[in-house]
């Protein structure tokens, strides 16, 4: 198997799970080799089939702990454990090292209460065999609290790395659907603005086709390069690559206003704006000339300009403002920025739209 699937991350550590099990197979053949010096005959017998039945127990109980398998897995640690107090009077001190593969297993399983079994399990390895066998038990402490540390330690990594994993999957799902939000908000800026303008220049080329022939040409030659403009767009947003201008964004607003008879009042220049923000501010006054001309019904429109603010007003219908995309998706733009965007109608009449970034519109250029 290749690559991060998971079938392939199954695999990666199942085999880590087997090896580390392969290891802890080591403790039970201590004991075994111990029971030569502890015991003969049949205790001796005893003895080796007690360590053959835990060494065939262990691999289910870590198996089922690994899948999640609770209730079998505190069972067949129930079973152990009943094997190690079997095997105790026979292999003596030797039995603890059974001891040790218990403790590391319920300390993975309860990691909360690691500490507390590890130094349970160590205590007993010292105290018992003082009690019982008048023997010292430090080298099986000491062996305990290693084998304990070093399983918790190994599920801990595992339980790290699929955190991880979960982390960079939902990093990849979220910048997923940012992406599919940016195309969805940049086709409706860019299309709806270039759909309007050449439904504009269409109605007008209609009207003007008897009156002036030769305008109405012209009117369709740019309906024409509107189009592949459009297209252009299109493919522009697709691939992430934007080029909106503030001082672009001005000279289509005002062809797109004369088209629609609406009186316009903007400013020549984008000079007053820091290069950082005319992008944004291009995008504002992109997205309000656009609603002019689709809801106000209005004969004039301004636009104001500012180094820190972009205002544009009409004097058309007004109203309530709709939470469309266009406005969502400039919303969305313009707090992205730090900034903050005012929309809403003017009395007596008209609408006016505000973006304002470090600060309020005051002394705004002049048209």
């Amino acid at each position: 198997m290749s690559g991060d699937t998971p079938d392939a991350r199954r695999w990666v550590h199942g085999w880590r799970r087997v090896m580390l099990a392969a290891g802890m197979l080591a403790y039970p053949l201590v004991t075994v080799g111990g029971l030569a010096q502890e015991a003969s005959g049949a205790r001796a017998a005893a003895g080796y089939a007690l360590a053959a039945a835990f060494a065939a127990c262990y691999p289910l109980t870590a198996l089922a702990a690994a899948r999640g398998a609770t209730r079998a897995a505190w069972a067949l640690l129930g079973v152990l454990t009943a094997l190690f107090l079997a095997e105790l009077p026979i292999a003596r001190i030797y039995a603890f090292y059974l001891l040790a593969v218990i403790v590391a297993l319920a300390a993975a399983e309860l990691r909360r209460y690691a500490t507390a079994i590890t130094a349970a399990g160590a205590l007993a390895a010292l105290a018992v065999p003082w009690l019982w066998f008048d023997e010292a038990g430090w080298l099986q402490a000491i062996m305990i609290v290693f084998t304990a540390a070093m399983i918790f330690a190994f599920t801990e990594l595992v339980s790290a790395n699929d955190a991880l994993r979960a982390a960079r999957a939902e990093v990849a799902r979220l910048a997923s659907e940012a992406e599919r939000a940016r195309i969805a908000r940049d086709l409706h800026d860019l299309l709806g603005h270039s759909l309007t303008v050449i439904t504009v220049k269409s109605g007008l080329a209609r009207r003007l086709a008897d009156a002036d022939a030769a305008r109405a040409r012209d009117e369709i030659a740019e309906v024409e390069n509107l189009s592949r403009q459009a297209l252009a767009d299109v493919r522009a947003a697709v691939s992430g690559y934007r080029d909106v201008t503030l001082a672009g964004e001005l000279a289509r607003g005002r062809e797109l206003l004369r088209a629609a008879g609406v009186a316009a009042e903007l400013p020549t220049a984008a000079d007053a704006v820091d290069t950082a923000r005319q992008e944004l501010f291009g995008w504002v006054v992109r997205e309000g000339l656009t609603n002019v001309v689709r809801h106000a019904r209005a004969t004039r429109c301004a636009v104001a300009l500012t180094p820190t603010a972009v205002e544009i007003s009409d004097d058309g219908v007004g109203g309530t403002a709709a939470a469309g995309n266009g406005l969502a998706g400039l919303r969305e733009r313009v707090e992205a920025a730090g900034g903050r965007l005012d929309a809403g109608p003017l009395a007596p009449r008209g609408w006016r739209l505000r973006v304002t970034l470090d600060g309020t519109l005051d002394g705004a250029a002049a048209a």
